[in-house]
């Protein structure tokens, strides 16, 4: 039978299964009846050519290149985190070849870490993109302007809730290995602002942040470090 239990030293109450069962497919354990506070390590992927054109780079599988390769691969032992309880990535291979290069063992490939699916825009830059739409913003204008199909910025936040509430019941680090929009909005998201908020979070290629806690509010530890 599922439990609520309260704590008052926790920043988050978690519905749980009983011990030994899962939550959103992770093993809560023996023991475990209550959920500290869950610390994400946000990672993007390294550079691909698509990247380094700022072309926008959704559901295409274009893998890393070759410098991009080589920042994967000084990820290992530079990120903050040494032993994380999980690591979760995108199904896309840049994001795979990632987490392998870095040294990183993945626990779960998640879909709703996939890059916002960008439709009509995929494989475009916003220089193009703004010949046929005169100052046009993913943020501001979404991509449902250029043509059927993609998802709008709401539906990305949606998606990172979903990881959000996941990682929420795992004690100790998540790392997500994923892409940079996907990761901006999820750090909005992390902090209680709207998906757009995303827009202030710049993330580079190859680029990580930590996601934590002060006391009871919810706060963005790192960011970007280092990388420019």
């Amino acid at each position: 039978m599922a439990t609520i239990m309260t704590v008052t030293t926790l920043r988050t109450v978690v519905l749980f299964p009983s011990p030994g069962k899962t939550f959103g497919g992770v093993d809560v354990g023996p023991d475990c009846r209550f959920v500290t506070s869950t610390t994400l390590l946000l990672v993007r992927h390294g550079e691909t050519d698509w990247a380094r054109e700022r072309l926008h780079t959704g559901r295409s599988d274009v893998p890393l290149n070759a410098r991009g390769e080589d920042q994967a691969r000084k990820l290992a032992g530079a990120l903050p985190i040494a032993q994380p309880a999980v690591v979760w990535v995108s199904p896309l291979q840049r994001a795979q070849q990632t987490a392998r290069l870095a040294g990183l063992a993945v626990d779960r490939v998640d879909a709703d870490l996939i890059e916002w699916d960008y439709g009509a825009a995929d494989g475009r830059s916003t220089v193009e993109i703004r010949e046929e739409v005169p100052g046009w913003d993913v943020w501001d204008h979404g991509v449902g302007v250029l043509g059927a199909g993609g998802e709008t910025v709401e539906d990305v936040g949606l998606r990172a809730d979903k990881v959000i509430e996941r990682a929420k019941a795992v004690r100790g680090a998540v790392v997500l290995v994923a892409h940079a929009h996907l990761l901006r909005v999820l750090a909005a998201r992390w902090i209680g602002m709207d998906p757009v908020g995303g827009r202030h979070f710049l993330l580079d290629p190859a680029g990580w942040a930590v996601l934590g806690w002060e006391r009871e509010s919810p706060v963005v530890e790192r960011w970007n470090p280092s990388s420019r």
